[in-house]
């Protein structure tokens, strides 16, 4: 049998036609997946870095917890020293233990609160210690003072930790030492590893995956549970042999990577993740850990595989039809083709959306309108994903309660104005503003009240400063103010005693009245501290010889 040139002619142009609209649906979604996996890299990175900052701002925040217990220990009311140690761990929920441990008698411990389920327990005399043959402890001995000692991630196997025992936790200490500077002995903060990376992920998608290894590549946190600490199971798991190009960060190539897995165990789609190198303990011995987040690629490319699907579909209909009217669509469907192409590529290259002509009721319009819902969602996701990094970094420097800056970023202004008063030389106040009684209003009047009483403290604070000044919350009911550009000690005086006059009136709160008080310690620079950190110390000692003078009172330093 023959075929005439009619069919022939008409099965070229629709084999040409079945070629460039396979093409063109091929490379829109290619270029859709591309794009998306993209942004998801990107914005994993932000959110995993955020992330990072956020632990190395808790450590930090804990090692200042360990100084100043430290500087309490000096003395000898232990009573008074186990009262401060379960205050600090009511209100901080990721401490499992804090100890104070002497340098005598084996290292036996002399005060100690554990975590007990929902309890706190002071151990009693006849169960304390010995804990000289543990690492943390000879080593923190060897510290000077204010150094503060980071230990290892581990399994906590120390025998009657009570919630803490075979829990992932890292300890904090720091030496306590006499007016004469002879080692008395430690004090040290068990944290909970697990709780912590719960509450700095909570503000994350559920779909993020948490990751954490040691400067080896051993997990210290994993998805499954059972892949974590190999290394105390007798088998070694390491992070860089599923994560490949985390070798690099091991290995101190590179500080952050990001990377897509195709088809991986438990999850067929594949992942995609990023991951980061932190600085982790001393600078001498210069460990890390490798801190990472995934999340499932079907997420990221759920939009482009439906696409990709309608695609199929559209091509094998029109197919059929150029076939039978090959002759009448030929000019029709090449150009429209070739507009579709640009507009992928201008999409792809400069993500620039060129409206294809989707008014045609063949086709092709059914294409262009797929295409055109294509780049919308394409740009409408990336939108949303800019949205959420946005908000991740606002969360990461702000205080969620009462909206004012966080210790990250109030320190970062803090160093900001330091360096402008030196280079301006002119002069800058630090105030440490701490509630006296708020324990019992939250104990009495339930946290609710007390978090309605934190915001509106924040907001009387606020309206007592000028715009150019910082008002920020440290946590719990600590507050620091940064005023800038003041003449002299009055002036900062001045500002304080408004401070603590205002917040000494009555607070109307759902429907009650509440009256607290401030102690206030001052610090001006340069005259109590030459750096941001020096200039803290100041003030917080100041507000310390507040509080213990009686409280609603402003004490500057030195005086």
């Amino acid at each position: 049998m023959r075929f005439g040139i009619a069919f022939k002619l008409g099965l070229l142009l629709a084999s040409f036609s079945l070629v460039a609209m396979g093409t063109v649906g091929y490379y829109a979604y290619a270029s859709g997946r591309a794009a998306l996996l993209t942004a998801a890299q990107r914005d994993l990175l932000t959110a995993t870095q955020v992330l990072g900052r956020n632990f190395q701002a808790s450590i930090d925040e804990v090692a200042g917890d360990t100084l100043l217990l430290a500087s309490l220990a000096a003395g000898n009311d232990k009573k008074l020293l186990a009262d401060t140690f379960t205050a600090l761990m009511a209100v901080n929920p990721q401490y499992f233990q804090i100890r104070l441990i002497g340098a005598d008698d084996h290292g036996l411990e002399l005060v100690r609160v554990d975590r007990d389920g929902d309890k706190l327990a002071r151990v009693p005399a006849g169960d304390l210690q010995e804990k000289a043959h543990y690492a943390y402890v000879f080593n923190t001995l060897q510290l000077g003072r204010g150094q503060v000692y980071l230990s290892d991630i581990t399994l906590n196997h120390e025998e009657g930790a009570h919630s803490g025992l075979h829990k992932p936790t890292v300890r904090v200490a720091t030496p306590v030492l006499a007016g004469d500077g002879k080692v008395r002995g430690l004090v040290v903060i068990n944290l909970d590893l697990n709780g912590l990376f719960a509450r700095l992920k909570s503000d994350l998608p559920n779909a993020y995956q948490l990751y954490l290894s040691n400067h080896w590549g051993d997990y210290l946190i994993h998805p499954d549970p059972a892949e974590a600490f190999g290394f105390d199971k007798g088998r070694r798991i390491f992070i860089q042999e599923f994560f490949q190009p985390v070798a690099a960060l091991i290995d101190g190539k590179s500080a952050s990577v990001v990377t897509s897995i195709e088809g991986v165990q438990q999850a067929t789609s594949g992942l995609v993740a990023a991951f980061v190198r932190l600085p982790y303990g001393g600078s001498v011995e210069k460990k890390f850990v490798i801190l990472g987040l995934s999340q499932p690629l079907e997420n990221v490319v759920r939009e482009t595989s439906q696409l990709g699907w309608t695609t199929v579909q559209m091509i094998l209909a029109l197919s059929v039809m150029a076939v039978l009217l090959a002759w009448l669509v030929s000019r029709a469907v090449t150009g429209s083709l070739r507009n579709m192409v640009g507009a992928m590529s201008m999409f792809s290259k400069e993500q620039v959306i060129i409206e294809l002509p989707s008014a045609r009721k063949d086709e092709i319009g059914l294409l262009a309108s797929s295409l055109n819902d294509m780049q919308n969602t394409i740009v409408a996701n990336m939108r949303e994903l800019n949205e959420s990094r946005q908000t991740l970094t606002h969360l990461a420097q702000h205080d969620s309660l009462t909206g004012l800056p966080n210790r990250a970023l109030f320190d970062d202004r803090l160093r900001q104005a330091v360096s402008q008063a030196r280079r301006d030389q002119t002069r800058l106040a630090l105030l440490f503003v701490d509630l006296d009684g708020f324990k019992a209003i939250n104990d009495t009047c339930g946290h609710h009240v007390g978090d309605l009483l934190l915001s509106a403290v924040a907001k009387q604070m606020q309206a007592c400063v000028r715009n150019v000044d910082t008002v920020g919350r440290l946590g719990g009911d600590e507050f620091v103010v940064l005023l800038t550009h003041v003449e002299g000690d009055q002036d900062a005086l001045l500002v304080a005693g408004k401070i603590c006059t205002a917040l000494n009136q009555p607070f109307d709160l759902d429907g009650g009245s509440l009256v607290i008080s401030a102690s206030i310690g001052v610090a001006v620079y340069p005259e109590h501290g030459s750096d941001e950190l020096t200039l803290s110390k100041s003030a917080d000692a100041a507000m310390y010889l507040a509080k213990v003078s009686g409280g609603n009172r402003v004490r500057l330093f030195g005086q």
